[in-house]
């Protein structure tokens, strides 16, 4: 039975008509696309708009969610595609120092040596998506306060979340516009997911962090999955008895691929967007957390660099986290200069001017809208109070995934001891009981104290220095710390209680770790661990921040729904919502650019002769040997169907103007037929603050070619097999 998505908002609806949508922005909800059908016509598209609302049906019963990144059905065997860095845990997870996949990639010759992607894992298809707005928001008292609102609309959320389980699939109900809306959304859960096919590194991240988010770019940026249920169709763990799970629903591939000025879809679960904050949470994202967040990244990924050189075992086992702060720290530099050199944070200021001078023009406007803008302000600024102090705090946890398990271990046996599920905490709730146990598993093979002792040294420094008004106390009390130490005792204090800490601890042994998740809060305690007697330390101020937010989150939930109603009513037109880890459609057209702005051209394509000038044998841009030979042979006058004569090469990767973010990585692009011709992977530098304002003439994406893809799999990496799998149909 096909699933029709209810439209969303019919005010919103009715507003499409006065002013038509521009540029290519968009991360669309599949129900808002029928009502851009008149573009996507203008665009040359001649299927049914209509189609994006059907999840069960061909392209969106295709894709699905990895809780990170997308991924697309190419076959009916149950095979995966999305991004090689999509695939860096489940590498990294099957590597060792004899056996380094994150290096050498990894091809199975048959189902039998399919590895699998490890605890955790899962694949996600969502199946339904209902409106459940009124249930949600409906005959709320006025009269709460903000703590005990937050209290009404999170016990209603769980509530319709376990409804929905009882089916058997994963919920989740989701705000959108800021509250003004929501969805209840379920999902297919797959447990067992195995490792197919990811080529080398020097394919899979050739040119490495200094071409991150840069054109021209030829990074082969694709690995394959495979989904596995049980014998008789029905979803379990991993098994060796286990069989492919065969989708309703798969992409064709379509082998020609696409060529400039032709119209393509990205379909995937895009991330955070923040198009739609005030301009003082987007002040304070640019004064304050992005500066912040590139200063300690260069310093974390400086210590895990050093750490790395020291042992391999202990570079397999930071890989996965050292590529992703790489990532995120290339992208947060590219916001904050667009934030700021690039006008978006000014224009975030007008935009707010204009709104607030749209509701001063009219007194109903005045009378429903006045008071919202200085109360989310309020807000913001009892939130920043304390900012630096929660962020050391946070740092913490983050710094040491062995501090950071004993502290959930406690929590959830907090949690365990409440009789109803409901008046549990979300995130302990006895649907995640098994996730968290996986996690710890999963953990196993990137833990060891040494990383956490030398990121640790790091976070407790920065703790340290903490002003005498925002100090940790249980920290303080542990380590020996007092405001205004001098850096000398400091650092000696540290180390010594980072040396007992270590000395002391069980928590890197897998079965002591597993042992915290069976017992009571006071028998977690009783273990007396050093990492679980900081974990209690550190409790009570995790515990008054939780708060805090509650109270915040309350009063968001009051207010952001009328700020929402006032911007989308005041901006007269169709409008995406920001992106909030849902399935979103976005289209656009493969497009160079004539003027970018490093003052070259850019075309729309990158073929293998980037690789071959690119090539020096070193470091990120280290291609195969293999891969040269291919190339020398195609040079020497072998023929291959996947040159484009037009460009007289294989492409590589190629550039749209569709609008993507974070999340997105791994999403299939679709030519205007809904074949698959490639994967979404990276905007572009000069344009990735374009999560706060969009750019409508200068954003573009990049993608992996699908010709490429074959090319590699066919002549360079042993993997023909795959691709006979994907074409024969």
């Amino acid at each position: 039975m096909k699933t029709r998505l209810p439209m969303i908002l019919p005010v919103l609806a009715l507003l499409a008509a006065e002013r038509p949508v521009a540029g290519d922005e968009g991360m669309w909800m599949p129900q808002q696309i029928p009502d851009l059908a008149a573009k996507l016509r203008e665009r040359g598209f001649e299927g049914d708009p209509a189609a994006f609302s059907d999840l069960t049906g061909q392209p969106m019963g295709a894709i699905v969610f990895l809780g990170g990144c997308t991924a697309s059905f190419v076959s009916p065997e149950g095979l995966i595609a999305t991004n090689h860095h999509c695939a860096t845990g489940a590498l990294q997870y099957n590597s060792t120092p004899r056996r380094n996949l994150l290096v050498d990639g990894f091809v199975a010759k048959s189902r039998d040596g399919e590895e699998s992607n490890g605890p955790g894992a899962r694949v996600y298809v969502t199946v339904s998506v209902k409106d459940v707005t009124e249930a949600m928001t409906g005959r709320i008292d006025t009269k709460l306060d903000d703590r005990r609102r937050f209290d009404v609309v999170d016990r209603r959320t769980k509530e319709k979340v376990a409804a929905c389980e009882a089916s058997g699939h994963r919920c989740a109900v989701t705000p959108f516009f800021g509250g003004l809306k929501y969805f209840e959304i379920a999902q297919l859960e797959i447990q067992d997911v195995r490792l197919v096919y990811a080529p080398p590194v020097g394919i899979g991240n050739f040119g490495g962090e200094t071409d991150n988010w840069r054109w021209p770019r030829h990074t082969g940026d694709w690995s394959f999955f495979r989904a596995y249920v049980g014998s008789d169709g029905r979803l379990a763990a991993f098994s060796k008895d286990n069989v492919p799970y065969r989708p309703a629903h798969w992409l064709r591939v379509q082998p020609a691929g696409v060529k400039e000025g032709d119209l393509v879809f990205v379909v995937g679960y895009p991330g955070r967007t923040q198009r739609h904050q005030t301009y003082a949470e987007v002040k304070e994202t640019t004064e304050w957390m992005f500066p912040r967040i590139v200063r300690t990244y260069q310093e974390q990924i400086a210590i895990l660099e050093a750490l790395g050189k020291t042992d391999e075992e202990l570079q397999i086992k930071a890989a996965s986290r050292l590529r992703n702060l790489n990532n995120y720290l290339t992208n947060r530099k590219g916001m904050l200069e667009g934030l700021l050199e690039g006008g978006v944070l000014g224009r975030k200021k007008e935009s707010q001017e204009a709104l607030a001078a749209w509701i001063a023009a009219d007194p109903e406007r005045q009378k429903e809208y006045a008071d919202v803008l200085p109360a989310l302000d309020a807000l913001q600024a009892e939130s920043e109070r304390t900012r630096e102090r929660d962020a050391a705090l946070t740092s913490l946890f983050t710094a040491s995934p062995l501090l950071d398990q004993a502290h959930t271990a406690h929590l959830l046996a907090v949690e365990k001891a409440k009789k109803n599920d409901l008046d549990r905490e979300a995130e302990y709730q006895q649907r995640n009981w098994v996730r968290i146990r996986e996690s710890f598993e999963r953990a196993q093979r990137t833990v060891d104290p040494r990383i956490d002792r030398a990121l640790l040294k790091w976070a407790v420094g920065y703790a340290a220095a903490l002003p005498a008004e925002q100090r940790i106390g249980g920290l303080d009390r542990l380590v020996g710390l007092t405001p205004g130490m001098a850096e000398p005792d400091a650092d000696k204090a540290i180390e010594q209680y980072l040396e007992r800490l270590v000395s002391g601890t069980k928590m890197a042994d897998r079965e002591f770790r597993l042992s915290l998740l069976d017992k009571t809060a006071a028998e977690v305690a009783a273990t007396k661990d050093p990492f679980v007697d900081l974990a209690l330390a550190l409790d009570p101020l995790h515990q008054q921040n939780r708060e805090a937010q509650k109270r915040k989150a309350g009063g968001m939930a009051r207010l952001r729904p009328r700020y929402m109603k006032a911007l989308l009513a005041s901006a007269g037109g169709l409008v995406a919502p920001d992106a909030n880890a849902t399935l979103r459609v976005t289209f656009g057209t493969v497009k160079g650019k004539a003027q970018a702005a490093d003052g070259t051209a850019w075309t729309a394509f990158t073929t293998l002769k980037g690789i071959e000038q690119k090539h020096t044998g070193e470091g990120e841009f280290d291609a195969p040997d293999r891969q040269l030979e291919a190339i020398r042979e195609l040079r020497g006058g072998k023929t291959t169907p996947y040159a484009d004569p037009a460009i007289g090469d294989v492409p590589v990767d190629f550039l749209s103007t569709v609008d993507i973010t974070g999340g997105n990585s791994g999403s299939p692009t679709l030519n205007g037929r809904g074949e698959f011709v490639g994967l979404a992977f990276d905007g572009t530098y000069d344009t990735i603050a374009s999560d706060f304002l969009f750019d409508d003439v200068n954003t573009r994406s990049i993608h992996a070619d699908v010709r490429y893809m074959l090319w590699v799999m066919t002549e360079v990496d042993g993997a023909a097999h795959i691709v006979h799998e994907m074409l024969d149909r």
